[in-house]
């Protein structure tokens, strides 16, 4: 027990954690469990048209160049260490999208934060899914994310109280657009409810956020609505709808925090909308596919984004999953029409 105790206590301060639910008890005693968990993913991906290869894709515009590039890697692979003691638990989780890394011979990249919050009884603190982003509206996919041009996409720490189905938070405040710099004097403000029934989920929440870059001083607004409807047998559909001045929060990048008013030339609050949808149909209790599409656009800067995808995925056993994704990236900002097609296939063990 003690050697564990201490292997534990060495993974935490190696910061060796994942957000996936933690399969593996390390340490269990009356009043403490100790658990490790995550999953090993591989991925082969092929990326061919007028946009450069990414290991996925976001809702920036990549550059425009002829593309025909595959590449392996398990960058998205990650670990979860959590603590719970009591009605105190601690998490803190890793993957492997860091900077770093070459493909000359070791092809390693640095481990990167993605969780790490503390949560007691209503209150979680620190670092985790923006209160914003509706978890439950997000496709199966392999591409890592699914379609991020469409939907709410950010972790970043926060202080949120949750009661029933209401949750309330203050989370770090942050404007992008502009290399001026930025007071960021309050933080953002967020307010969602949730609804769960026989048919599924919906959830709708509201975002206040300051925006004082520029010379700008004012308050921006956003709204996000989604659910997961559940159809016969195992299927469902899920769809989110983001509108207003959400800048990072919705999109990837899509929507700018701020940008130039071509008609004034003067610099305002950007607005935006962005949506996906996606079906998920089970062929038999192992195999399913999902067909899904996102898109996002923006007012002022005048993007128009979108990415939709169909798979195949077929469990091996209930932790070894394998599949193959198709589908397409496509940037239509003013004066610019580029896309390119992606392959992927991918094998996942969780534990």
């Amino acid at each position: 027990m003690k050697f564990i105790t201490k292997l534990a206590a060495s993974a935490v301060l190696l910061g060796l954690a994942s957000q996936a639910n933690a399969a593996v008890t390390l340490v269990k005693t009356d009043d403490t469990t100790v658990t490790l968990g995550g999953y090993v993913k591989a991925d082969l991906r092929h990326v061919s048209g007028d946009l450069s290869y990414r290991d996925f894709w976001i809702g920036n515009a990549p550059a425009a160049v002829d593309t025909a590039q595959t590449k392996l890697n398990v960058k998205e692979s990650r670990l979860q260490f959590k603590v719970q003691h009591d009605d105190v638990t601690g998490v803190i989780e890793l993957d492997f999208y860091g900077s770093g890394g070459n493909e000359i011979i070791s092809n390693s990249t640095s481990p990167r934060i993605r969780h790490a919050f503390i949560k007691y009884q209503e209150w979680t603190i620190g670092q985790t899914w923006s209160t914003f982003m509706p978890l439950h509206a997000l496709a199966e996919t392999l591409d890592f994310g699914g379609a991020h041009v469409g939907e709410v996409f950010i972790r970043q720490s926060q202080i949120r109280y949750s009661k029933g189905g209401w949750s309330f938070a203050v989370e770090n405040p942050e404007t992008f657009g502009s290399s001026d710099e930025t007071q960021e004097t309050v933080p953002d403000f967020i307010g969602r409810y949730d609804h769960k029934g026989s048919w599924g989920q919906i959830s709708v929440a509201g975002l206040l956020r300051q925006v004082d870059q520029n010379g700008i001083d004012e308050t921006a607004a956003a709204a996000n609505i989604a659910g997961k409807f559940l159809l016969s047998g195992k299927d469902d559909i899920r769809v989110q709808l983001n509108v207003g001045e959400f800048g990072r929060y919705a999109g990837t990048t899509v929507v700018p925090g701020i940008a130039t008013n071509p008609d004034t030339n003067e610099v305002e609050v950007e607005s935006g909308i962005a949506y996906t949808i996606s079906y998920r149909h089970f062929w038999n209790d192992d195999t399913r596919s999902t067909v899904f599409y996102g898109n996002g656009q923006s007012d002022l800067s005048d993007h128009d984004r979108s990415h939709w995808g169909v798979n195949l995925l077929t469990n091996i056993t209930p932790k070894l999953k394998y599949g193959v994704e198709l589908g397409e990236y496509s940037v239509e900002d003013a004066g610019i029409n580029l896309s390119s097609a992606y392959f992927q296939l991918s094998a996942q063990f969780a534990f």
